[in-house]
């Protein structure tokens, strides 16, 4: 039986591959494990997932050679502000070859920034899709900045040139504005971001009521960092936060999904403070026209008070005399009504003793004498009960016209 070796069976391979492929293609696909050796080539692959379940599906050797790989990154990166790392979904020229040692190789012609735009900002507008169907996208938008807002929780590297200029610009600020800001480190750029600024974001909440507004700033950093502001959790966490969120994240190109959610988006570092600056001359200037307008109120309110008074005053006299004759009225009014009813009652009560007078004439014992009645007495006193008297005894009798004396016989 005839057989071929492995080298032969390869090299076959190798030679049918380069007749039916001769050409470069232009190929969509996602990176994986890209890495770069001591000598500048770059070694990666290409892989296509399942749309549904997100399984692998087909799967490619890739490469891309020192020479050309030097100036395919930085213009990716430039053109994206997205580094060139795994996970990300590329329109890339190959051309296709075999080697009989290391099999099936997409080596790297050329790569079309466009379409990794393109997927990027699908996938920024999947998630503010998310996040408007959930009902929280416009949440911190929705929040007021406080009307002094100079408590800052500050979400920064340390050592980030821009997060020097917010402080200096905030402390040299022309009127001399008062700032109190607290750094919560984070790493800018690189596959950490998401979970550091969600770790300050953490540490920010647990003191919410230490803030007025959280300013997130990033300076200095490379555009192709920006990647790690367009998660889902960031945005989502940033959407909800109870603080209103400034970021100045210093890039000229479309808003990141950081930035869509935020309550105010600036461009660098330094106008978030500029930001922060004019908030706090709005309330002067507020403050300053409230004061103008207190004391020209003071002043018209003094004015039209003394005019009132004014007035009162001259106005006195003829009321203090006006109230003074009305009163000499009322006293002579008062005089006449009292005089009348002191006779009325007077002649009432004269009446009244005019028919006493009468009824104890009636009832005086001159007036019986006269009507035929007389008076006993003995020893000067009336006599009432005959039983009293005993036999012997002297009785006076007293009649309307003279008396005369009696002896009583028997009883």
């Amino acid at each position: 039986m005839e057989s071929l070796s492995l080298y032969e069976l390869n090299a076959l391979v190798r030679r049918g591959l380069e007749q039916c492929l001769p050409d470069v293609y232009w190929v969509q696909a996602e990176l994986s494990d890209v890495r770069t050796n001591a000598t500048g080539h770059c070694y990666l692959e290409f892989v296509e997932k399942d749309a549904w379940g997100n399984s692998l599906i087909a799967k490619a050797r890739g490469v891309i050679w020192a020479n050309l790989f030097k100036l395919l990154k930085p213009y990716f990166e430039e053109a994206t502000g997205q580094p060139f790392v795994s996970g990300i979904k590329v329109l890339v020229q190959v051309s296709v070859s075999f080697h009989e040692l290391y099999g099936y190789t997409l080596t790297v012609q050329d790569i079309d920034p466009t379409y990794t735009l393109g997927d990027m900002a699908r996938r920024r507008r999947e998630i503010l899709k998310q996040l408007e169907e959930e009902g929280v996208l416009t949440l911190n938008k929705e929040l007021e900045i406080p009307v002094l807002p100079q408590r800052i929780a500050v979400i920064s590297s340390a050592t980030a040139a821009g997060y020097g200029d917010f402080c200096h610009q905030l402390r040299h600020n022309s009127r001399d504005f008062f700032f109190y800001t607290e750094l919560f480190p984070a790493i800018m750029q690189g596959d950490r971001v998401e979970e550091s600024i969600l770790a300050a974001l953490d540490l920010i909440l647990s003191r919410q009521a230490d803030f007025d507004v959280v300013v997130i700033i990033r300076g200095g950093g490379a555009t192709s960092d920006l990647s790690g502001f367009d998660t889902y959790l960031l945005a989502a966490s940033c959407a909800q936060f109870p603080l209103p969120i400034i970021t100045g994240i210093g890039h000229e190109r479309d808003d990141t999904v950081l930035d869509s959610v935020a309550h105010t988006r600036v461009k660098t570092p330094t106008a978030a403070a500029e930001f922060l600056i004019n908030a706090m001359d709005e309330a002067a200037d507020l403050l300053d026209d409230l004061a103008s307008e207190l004391y020209s109120g003071v002043l018209s309110r003094l004015d039209a008070e003394r005019q009132r008074l004014s007035g009162y005053k001259s106005h006195i006299p003829s009321a203090v005399f006006t109230r003074i004759s009305g009163a000499k009225l009322s006293l002579l009014t008062m005089q006449k009504d009292l005089s009348q009813v002191v006779k009325a009652s007077l002649s009432r009560h004269r009446h009244q003793m005019e028919l006493l007078q009468q009824r104890v004439a009636d009832a005086s014992p001159e007036k019986q004498l006269a009507r035929g009645y007389s008076v006993t007495l003995k020893d000067g006193k009336v006599v009432k009960d005959a039983s009293l008297l005993n036999p012997g005894d002297e009785l006076t009798t007293r009649l309307h016209k003279g008396s005369f004396k009696s002896t009583v016989q028997k009883g």
